[in-house]
């Protein structure tokens, strides 16, 4: 099962960015003031959907290699968002059963349905908190009941950290989560950006009327949250150039217009 429909929508309800990613997804896990912004957003910006497709194909594809590659079998995923097959726990166990994977999301609605359908394999685990990506230290506590920060390490922040303004901190943020990491653990992080269509700015503003923050940052400041780490080849790229190879039925990325996609993506790893 991929999706449910959720539960009858409280009164004042705000649209929340995880209900819209599924909503460009194609989930059905959204509200009617989710579906009103997704749908002004797609007049203002149609490329909103495919983005989000290619943004889930590197997830896929940078778990696989993670698992392949590096062969790292425990995840912290932040901004985890509803659950849609296949989720990140499910492709890491695919690679090794024994993945220990720990999911974190702001919004309690996330967390049911992930507490309802995410189930991993026998011979791993999988742990849910709700906690704000702006409390590092809450989510570590709790990821540390399941990961062994003794032994490496991926830290997913998959196209969160755009919605954390700069008053915020965000390279602080992402830095202290990666301090508490050991060597030889990961950082993949997707972020929107202007660079590749100035049209998502329309997108922004938008979703900002609704009182979400939306903070896009050029390659230079997306490189800012890899400092200190080695970046795999092929670095810092627009999500469908990342390893397309790797995906399960792979595509030429040559065919892919860079301006449908319009979010830089990359994994570090700690030395």
């Amino acid at each position: 099962m991929n999706h449910a429909s959720p539960a009858p929508a409280s009164p004042g309800l705000r649209p929340h960015t995880a209900r819209l990613y599924d909503y460009f997804l194609g989930g059905k896990t959204n509200y009617g003031v989710d579906r009103k912004l997704a749908t002004e957003a797609l007049s203002l910006y149609p490329n909103t959907m495919v983005a989000a497709r290619h943004n889930r194909a590197f997830m896929h594809r940078v778990v696989r290699y993670l698992g392949r590659e590096a062969g790292l079998c425990q995840f912290l995923d932040i901004g985890t968002g509803i659950p849609t097959e296949p989720n990140l726990h499910q492709v890491a166990q695919r690679e090794h059963p024994e993945a220990r994977v720990v999911y974190s999301d702001n919004d309690p609605i996330v967390l049911a349905h992930a507490r309802a359908l995410m189930t991993g394999s026998p011979e791993g685990a999988t742990d849910y908190v709700e906690a704000d990506v702006r409390d590092p230290e809450l989510i570590l506590e709790h990821a540390g009941r399941t990961l062994d920060f003794d032994r490496p390490v991926a830290l997913s922040l998959i196209a969160l950290m755009h919605f954390v303004g700069d008053a915020d901190d965000p390279f602080g943020i992402v830095r202290r989560l990666v301090d508490a990491l050991p060597s030889g653990s990961a950082l993949a992080l997707s972020h929107a950006t202007l660079e590749l269509d100035p049209g998502l700015q329309k997108v922004a503003d938008a979703y900002g009327r609704q009182g979400l923050e939306v903070r896009l940052r050029d390659h230079e400041q997306v490189l800012g949250f890899f400092s200190g780490l080695e970046l795999v080849e092929p670095g810092l790229v627009a999500t469908c150039d990342w390893r397309p190879e790797l995906d399960d039925s792979p595509q030429d990325a040559d065919m892919v217009d860079r301006s449908e996609v319009g979010v830089w993506a990359a994994l570090g790893i700690k030395p």
